[in-house]
């Protein structure tokens, strides 16, 4: 069922274009997918967070996953609590977008307005919950920025949000301005993106001077234009080519894949439906096959280095006669069992992603399900995945994997799983309070009550399908002095590559 990659015959009947002459600082990434987008707001994405985000756009703050350091400056010097809900931002001073203008408070509230506007979607509007900012300019360098209701990890937040140029228009653009150390020179859709280092950045130059992003969609062949010289990081490879302890790198990856399911379509509607979708997933044969050692079953949304992390929570055992036995009482009680279940999988969204969604479909099927398996690109994943759910006899399991690495389950619990979430399935107004009061919280109450929900999410309404948090595997060059981390998937910061 979980079929082997022939990794020669793959590398056989592939060419490798030539390697072009570049400077010593110079570096190329080739990743596993092209860029639909190279719009700011959207670079919470990982496919496009892995271009522009602090490369080319900037947040007011960053967390710190390589040291622990925590929340850092970025373009806010610093931050304070006012009360009332109220967080005043001191800003940087002395910044300059790409495109020569400064930066100031105007900018930070228009990045806001852009993302908030009902003219244009942006991804990083869903880590927002249902909280209400109210912007208020003191000065150039100071605004004040009030949550309706007050969020306590509203600097946190802050890490989401790219900030580009008051002037920029409430429409996605081609040509992102941002403040980060790197301007996007070129664009060439399916082929190429180049960004060049600004002589004009407001921090620490970084080492690499040029960076061309190319794509192609087979980790071998990712793998080995890193051997060959031909590319310089490949974030993405698979286990059955990460053979050489010198360049590839093995890592805590912040991704959690998992089937998404909606609780309002028939036939998942049925409890006895959604525990039989987990009873027939043999999550464990596909550790150490199609996904590498050390891949880790999931029980939650986020991974277990998140607060409020529940220790008591099992995976769902596998036990396809019980799964039959589900759907036969729900079918006995009138639930349509026969009606389509069809898995939509985003083509390189992970290594092996075909292979683990085929054999999922399988599965589905060898316990009665009338599964099947859609293949699609990014842009079209995008509009199964996030409401408004297009119609569909019988439902959709959107398989997909969620990041965070920020630590706290504000990033992911309302998005995925509020009854407003624009990626929820879930309509429960126990899910909807625990969501609300988590929140608003903190301290010990805040982990409690996240965990709490995680226990509810799992045991009594079986929301999703969860399937793994993921081990990353990436190559990089010996002339290159970069580590990956956690962030990895999410983020590549050129100004954290230096050479060797």
């Amino acid at each position: 069922m979980l079929k082997p990659i022939l990794v020669g015959a793959l590398l056989a009947s592939t060419t490798i274009a030539p390697a072009l002459a570049q400077a010593d600082t110079d570096i190329t990434v080739v990743l596993s997918e092209e860029l639909d987008l190279v719009e700011p707001c959207m670079a919470t994405r990982s496919n496009i967070g892995r271009v522009v985000l602090q490369n080319i756009s900037e947040t007011l703050t960053e967390l710190d996953v390589r040291g622990d350091k925590g929340l850092m400056p970025r373009l806010a010097d610093s931050w304070e609590d006012k009360g009332d809900g109220t967080w005043q931002f001191k800003l940087r001073e002395g910044v300059k977008f790409s495109d020569g203008t400064d930066f100031d408070a105007a900018d930070v509230k228009q990045s806001f307005d852009r993302v908030f506007s009902d003219q244009i979607t942006c991804e990083s509007k869903r880590y927002f919950a249902d909280t209400a900012l109210t912007f208020n300019i003191v000065d150039d360098y100071t605004i004040d920025i009030k949550a309706e209701p007050a969020q306590p990890v509203l600097p946190l937040l802050m890490s989401l949000v790219t900030i580009v140029p008051s002037e920029t228009p409430m429409e996605f653009v081609r040509d992102p301005i941002g403040t980060g150390p790197y301007k996007l020179t070129e664009w060439t859709a399916g082929q190429q993106i180049v960004l060049e280092r600004r002589d004009d950045y407001w921090g620490e130059a970084p080492a690499v001077t040029k960076a061309t992003y190319v794509f192609r969609s087979e980790p071998a062949v990712r793998a080995a234009m890193v051997e060959a010289g031909e590319a310089d990081i490949a974030p993405q490879i698979t286990a059955e080519v990460a053979n050489n302890p010198a360049t590839d790198f093995s890592y805590l990856n912040s991704e959690t894949v998992y089937l998404r399911i909606d609780n309002q379509d028939a036939p998942t509607t049925d409890i006895r439906v959604r525990k039989a979708l987990n009873a027939a997933i043999d999550r464990e044969a596909f550790i150490g096959t199609v996904l590498p050692e050390g891949t880790e079953l999931a029980v939650a949304m986020v991974p277990p280095t998140t607060l409020g992390w529940n220790p008591d929570l099992s995976p769902p055992a596998y036990d396809p006669e019980q799964a039959k036995k589900w759907l036969e009482e729900a079918k006995a009680d009138g639930v349509d069992t026969s009606l389509p279940i069809e898995i939509i999988a985003r083509t390189e969204n992970f290594p092996n992603v075909t292979e683990v969604a085929e054999a999922l479909t399988d599965m589905l099927k060898d316990v009665g399900f009338n599964a099947s398996l859609r293949m699609v690109e990014v842009a079209e994943h995008e509009q199964y995945y996030s409401k408004p759910y297009p119609e569909s006899e019988g439902t959709r399991l959107v398989l997909a994997q969620h990041d965070n690495s920020r630590g706290d389950p504000v990033f992911s619990m309302f998005f995925k799983y509020d009854s407003e979430g624009t990626q929820s399935g879930v309509n429960d107004p126990k899910v909807d309070d625990l969501i609300a009061r988590a929140s608003a919280a903190t301290g010990d109450e805040r982990a409690a009550l996240w965990s709490e929900l995680f226990a509810y999410l799992n045991d009594e309404v079986v929301a999703d399908v969860l399937l793994f948090h993921m081990v990353g595997l990436s190559r990089v060059s010996e002339r290159l002095d970069f580590t990956p981390t956690i962030a990895t998937n999410q983020q590549l910061q050129l100004s954290e590559i230096g050479f060797k």
